[in-house]
């Protein structure tokens, strides 16, 4: 089994000492054996906000997590700089967290590939390329269709609220049919602060297979939304049984530390 360390939307810039703090202990305490990350690591791009989340992330490794998988959210490409938006959109990206900004990880459970979905020339929508789309489907085929096959983007892929259908995707529904084909089992991702877990085939009825949308929270940033509190996503991913394992754990201001509210199952049966 696979133990995942889901954050999202740390916005460096806004975090929060106490609740970064508290994460951190979490992780000291119960480990994982990836951590993914799935974009909006800092507020607004800057050198002093890499700078921070550089160092949170070489403190995690340093609690023993093997490996942080990340992926850009669209406020990690300058908004007010125009001419590094213009010309290095990646600059301080490239320099403090990663130079690859689509990692790929492969294990004996699982295939988990990274999109980059922003782009400069957009504020804050996400889209997928028909490249995108093509290249993963054929990575997806080849895949040992044994293991848990998992999409990380930063934008979702499906809404719980009526609001956030704007924020999902360019180009979600022909994505989804075509690695629906292909043995997707979940679609990662975080963009909105709002954490559920989602049977996609609600919203989109064409699916071949059933593919999850798995969202997370705002992990460390002041920035929350409505209710919601600081959350992360411990996942277990257990490919005996093609069972996924989503522990949504919140941040408790009462108590100052993380602790574990819902707990979602996600069935997977094998595809292609």
């Amino acid at each position: 089994m696979t133990r995942l360390l889901h954050i999202s939307d740390t916005h460096f810039g806004t975090e929060q000492l106490p609740v970064m703090q508290a994460f951190e202990t979490h992780v000291q305490a119960h480990g994982a054996d990836l951590v993914l990350f799935s974009g909006d690591i800092t507020q607004r791009a800057r050198r002093g906000q890499f700078a921070s989340a550089q160092a949170f992330i070489n403190r995690i490794k340093g609690y023993g997590i093997p490996q942080v998988l990340t992926i850009p959210g669209n406020h990690d490409i300058p908004m007010f700089n125009l001419f590094a938006r213009l010309f290095s959109p990646y600059g301080n990206y490239y320099k403090y967290i990663d130079s690859n900004l689509a990692p790929v990880f492969e294990n004996d459970d699982a295939l988990i590939i990274c999109l980059n979905t922003t782009h400069p020339a957009r504020r804050k929508d996400g889209k997928v390329t028909a490249r995108q789309v093509e290249e993963v489907a054929e990575r997806l085929q080849k895949c040992d269709p044994q293991k848990l096959r998992i999409v990380v983007a930063h934008q979702p892929f499906g809404a719980i609220v009526a609001s956030d259908q704007r924020n999902l995707q360019i180009g979600a529904r022909a994505a989804l049919e075509r690695w629906a084909s292909s043995g997707l089992d979940l679609v990662m991702g975080g963009h909105i602060h709002l954490p559920y877990v989602l049977a996609l085939s609600t919203q989109y009825g064409a699916l071949s297979k059933e593919i999850w949308g798995v969202q997370a929270g705002t992990t460390l940033s002041s920035r929350l939304r409505g209710n919601a509190p600081n959350s992360f996503n411990r996942i277990h991913l257990d490919k005996r049984t093609r069972r996924v394992t989503v522990e949504r754990w919140e941040y408790s201001a009462l108590r100052d530390t993380f602790e574990p509210s819902i707990e979602s199952h996600c069935d997977c049966p094998p595809g292609r």
